[in-house]
């Protein structure tokens, strides 16, 4: 870890802020990905709660 020493003798042990960048639109094959981990993730879910049902 990199720290530097401040003019008045004190440490300066924050970390350094990386440079900001706006977000790019995800590209098709990557917006078929999250189609497809939201379907799983709604099934799974789903079963959780079916099964939770089934067993109360």
């Amino acid at each position: 870890m990199y720290t530097t020493q401040l003019d008045n003798g004190i440490g300066n042990i924050y970390a350094t802020e990386p440079k900001a960048y706006y977000a790019e639109y995800p590209a098709p094959y990557q917006q078929r990905r999250y189609l497809v981990q939201g379907a799983i993730a709604t099934l799974f879910v789903t079963t959780l709660v079916l099964v939770s049902f089934a067993v109360s």
